[in-house]
């Protein structure tokens, strides 16, 4: 648990040794810096604004220059509302701290590659933790889930799985604050004269600062122990404090270099763990309804115009193939030349994801 506490997110590679942390899909797919978050979202909405502004003059020229897009910050907003709801859906459907931290981290991962204005956070925000129940091993029927959530059909939440899932990479395992947390306060517990009444006490107040750090890009910043540590220091200062001398007893270690680490995150924390003002919010929701990918609402130009596209490239495909299992049908071997090989349906394959 305490292997990665004493490093910032770029300075791990010095380690002498990997940790299990380190080794993960989350270290290495998913730590920015505060700096690399901002430039990453603010391109990303730049190339969305810039596709749906094409795709609004595609279904009635000049009809872009009087739409007000998102920004950035408008956007981030947004999906920081829907991460709140997440806790909410959780206590509802008494779902365990595992589910909703998975749930959290898998909004924020997917609006990192996509953008509100093709997707809306609330049905993300729903198929993302239905799919933490799945990667959590907490599963719930989807007739049991939709079934309690008003306005929502199984398909608002089956057509959308799989764009998370490969929207995260297929990197379901997380590693999360609240069980670094835990271990900490197990081993707080060993200190001489630890008080087990202020501990309790400290624990709970700080597993609260956790929570409303999942409201928060700590996660996407810092590592789980980290995180763990300065909300112990928020819940309890001293306690922090003595436990992180405990771990460097050389006496000349006057400052130990973790609670400088710390500190920006306890910044953090308090500046932006709490949930946005609803009329904020609602403001800018009530404007990406004006500003939502035309080619994403169901009859309009632009979506009859994306579909009848993506019906020709499937039946180009389709036309291809059977080119292509005519030859080998011919030529007497209908499994291709070099069943080891790559063959020519491969890369056929491959030229459609592309």
């Amino acid at each position: 648990m305490t292997a990665d506490i004493a490093s910032p997110a770029a300075e791990s590679s010095t380690a002498v040794r990997t940790t299990l942390y380190e080794a993960s899909t989350q270290y290495r797919h998913w730590r920015y810096s505060l700096e690399q978050l901002a430039h990453t979202r603010a391109a990303l909405n730049t190339a969305a604004v810039s596709a749906i502004q094409e795709a609004f003059e595609s279904d009635e020229p000049g009809s872009s220059s009087s739409v007000s897009f998102l920004n950035a910050d408008e956007e981030h907003l947004l999906v920081k509302l829907y991460v709140g709801k997440i806790s909410q859906l959780c206590g509802h459907f008494r779902f365990p701290e595992e589910v909703e931290a998975t749930a959290v981290t898998y909004l924020k991962r997917f609006y990192l590659k996509n953008t509100v204005m093709d997707w809306h956070p609330k049905n993300v925000m729903l198929t993302a933790l239905f799919l933490a129940t799945k990667t959590t091993n907490h599963p719930i029927s989807l007739e049991a889930y939709t079934s309690h959530i008003p306005k929502t059909a199984p398909s608002d939440v089956l057509d959308l799985e799989f764009l998370v899932a490969q929207s995260l990479g297929f990197d379901f395992a997380v590693w999360h604050a609240h069980r670094s947390l835990w271990g900490l306060w197990l081993d707080v517990q060993s200190l001489p004269d630890a008080p087990l009444d202020d501990l309790r006490a400290s624990y709970d107040t700080a597993l609260k600062y956790v929570r409303a750090s999942r409201l928060t890009d700590a996660e996407l910043v810092y590592t789980p122990s980290q995180i763990a540590l300065a909300c112990l220091s928020l819940a309890s200062p001293s306690l922090a404090s003595t436990w992180v001398r405990s771990k460097f007893p050389d006496p000349e270690i006057t400052d130990p270099p973790v609670l400088g680490v710390i500190e920006p995150i306890k910044t953090l924390i308090l500046a932006d763990g709490s949930p946005p003002e609803v009329e904020a919010v609602r403001e800018v929701d009530r404007r990406l309804k004006l500003c939502k990918n035309p080619e994403k609402v169901v009859g309009s130009k632009a979506y009859l115009k994306k579909r009848e596209e993506e019906e020709r490239k499937a039946d180009e495909k389709r036309r291809r193939k059977a080119d292509v299992i005519k030859r080998a049908m011919e030529d007497g071997d209908p499994f291709g030349s070099e069943l080891a090989g790559r063959t020519a349906l491969d890369d056929d394959d491959d030229d459609d994801e592309d």
